[in-house]
């Protein structure tokens, strides 16, 4: 049976215009919250109960929102360009995004400027039709870029993480860079550590040493589109 990886079918009635208008007033009293030292999840629980918001607007929200100083760390850290670097990959996070585009679910650009997505998978994920064509996205992109080796790391505890390692190894044969495929327990602290990272896991960004939005420049490569669920008028920093 095929997958849409992402798709939930409520999703039509959760992201109605009506329903991101809604949403919109939401985002503007939980980034409020946040921003005077709230925590995230008790605010998004706090504002979903009073505007009557489903789960996957809430985790929408959640996903797409920053406080001003994560903002203004995120931005001062990220580079437009990789050309002859070494980069380091949040695997999973960046191929299931791909795969999410690629099966025309719902993605959303969030206020750090990368795109995220609703497909939780909690540990388990299994490869999909989508997932070659995803794998080719990514490291046509890299080749595009001209970088000059690539750490891709996959999560040890994620089932089928063995696969998609070969997979991987599959398709790279012949790019124009180094390419390692590595399965580790920890990755978002390895991550944690580098430059280069290619990721849209808030607290890898937050932590890491740099970072680039591959993402976003894939997904304008691609034609597809976003949603949003915050007021762009709002940002507040440079």
């Amino acid at each position: 049976m095929n997958a849409k990886r992402g798709y939930v079918p409520d999703d039509e009635k959760n992201f109605s215009p009506d329903s991101l208008k809604i949403m919109r007033e939401a985002t503007r009293h939980i980034c409020y919250l946040i921003n005077e030292g709230y925590d995230l999840k008790q605010a998004s629980t706090f504002v979903g109960n009073h505007y009557l918001l489903s789960e996957r607007q809430r985790m929408a929200i959640v996903r797409s929102v920053a406080t001003d100083e994560q903002l203004v760390n995120r931005r001062s850290k990220e580079k437009t360009s990789l050309a002859g670097s070494e980069v380091w990959i949040d695997g999973f996070n960046t191929v299931i995004t791909l795969e999410v585009m690629l099966s025309d679910s719902i993605l959303f650009e969030c206020m750090d400027g990368t795109i995220r997505d609703l497909a939780a998978l909690r540990g388990t994920y299994r490869i999909i039709p989508e997932t070659e064509e995803a794998v080719k996205l990514l490291l046509n992109a890299l080749n595009n870029m001209g970088v000059g080796a690539v750490n891709l790391l996959l999560d040890k505890p994620v089932s089928n993480s063995g696969r998609l390692k070969t997979l991987i190894a599959e398709v790279g044969e012949g790019s124009y860079f180094d390419l390692s495929i590595e399965i580790l327990n920890g990755v978002d602290r390895v991550l944690w550590e580098k430059e280069n990272v290619i990721t849209s896991d808030s607290i890898i960004l937050d932590h890491c040493k740099s970072w680039v939005n591959m993402m976003k420049q894939c997904l304008e490569a691609h034609g597809s589109h976003t949603l949003c669920v915050w007021d762009k008028g709002s940002l507040r920093f440079a």
